[in-house]
């Protein structure tokens, strides 16, 4: 063998050996990915694809399918509860949304620099977010009871009402106001937390370089902190937007959907066709529909946000 024939040899060598330590760097990134995969297909990619095919089809729930495309998705129009539970879904995503994100970014901003009895603040906003949404229902439901719920009492005692309001079962905008109240007092306190998150990851440096240029508070705040928590602003939008449009327990549970339908939400309107009517071919398509806004919503979100922090 030639002199030169030697480092050519070590190179294949070397570059065997390269390629062998990529293919099992692949093949352990598979091994761990395949367990995520898996449950990923088995609880969202062939649910998905069952209820895309259900969507196509008469599908009662004691009775053989029968394709019928596109039928349930030309009927929900003439379905004039669907018209007035996607304006009252609407109508509540677009409220909720203003007044959580104002009272989680205020709360964040609140306990933001520390201090004493942070922690305690703190805990008790993020309190309500450990229970369960079913079980924080209940607890509205019963403190606004009439019968049971401590509430009227409370206020006829401090002169504030002179009889005993029905807070979910009377006036349309008594019930809507009490449904939003309970979705503020449950997730106020958890996208607190993530906006604090988002707001301690801004260097201190770059309030204290503004202060030493003569900005105001104001202008700190326009200038550094709202560019800046643009990201995480747009996770928080994203998941209250997904979450209103989602709605039902606080519906089913507080106001049952009334009084006269005017709590009534999509998502309740896809239950009552697939569980009460047994039609789940018109609640899948009402479903797929559903998740198409979702999804439009959110892109169109995170491109107005994305194209204002270029």
């Amino acid at each position: 063998m030639t002199d030169s024939a030697v480092p050519r040899t070590a190179a294949r060598g070397t570059a065997a050996r390269a390629r062998r330590r990529r293919r099992s760097e692949g093949l352990t990134g598979l091994a761990y990915a395949a367990p995520a995969a898996v449950v990923v297909g088995l609880f969202f990619l062939v649910p998905l694809g069952l209820v895309v095919w259900m969507s196509l089809n008469k599908w009662p729930l004691l009775a053989s399918p029968s394709f019928n495309a596109p039928d349930n998705y030309q009927h929900i129009a003439d379905n004039s509860l669907v018209v007035d539970a996607v304006v009252f879904t609407l109508k509540y995503t677009a409220i909720v949304t203003v007044l959580l994100f104002a009272v989680s970014f205020a709360l964040a901003l609140m306990i933001q620099n520390g201090g004493r009895g942070t922690g305690l603040f703190r805990g008790a906003f993020f309190l309500p977010a450990a229970v369960g949404w079913a079980t924080a229902t209940l607890l509205f439901f019963g403190l606004l009871s009439e019968q049971i719920g401590p509430l009227n009492g409370m206020l006829e005692a401090i002169g504030l009402i002179d009889e005993p309001v029905s807070w979910t079962a009377g006036d349309p905008n008594v019930a809507f106001g009490s449904t939003v109240t309970l979705v503020i007092w449950r997730w106020a306190g958890f996208n607190m937390v993530i906006l604090l998150t988002g707001l301690q990851s801004i260097p201190t440096e770059l309030y204290e370089a503004a202060r030493v240029d003569g900005a105001s508070a104001v202008q700190a705040f326009r200038r550094i902190t709202l560019p800046l928590m643009r990201p995480t602003i747009a996770l928080v939008l994203c998941l209250m937007v997904t979450g209103s449009l989602l709605g039902f327990e606080q519906f089913y549970i507080l106001t049952r959907g009334g009084p006269g339908n005017s709590t009534t939400s999509v998502v309740m309107v896809i239950v009552r066709e697939a569980f009460v009517r047994f039609d789940l071919g018109s609640a899948a398509a009402m479903s797929v529909l559903v998740l198409i806004a979702l999804v439009v919503l959110n892109a169109v979100q995170l491109v107005s946000i994305r194209r204002r922090s270029l």
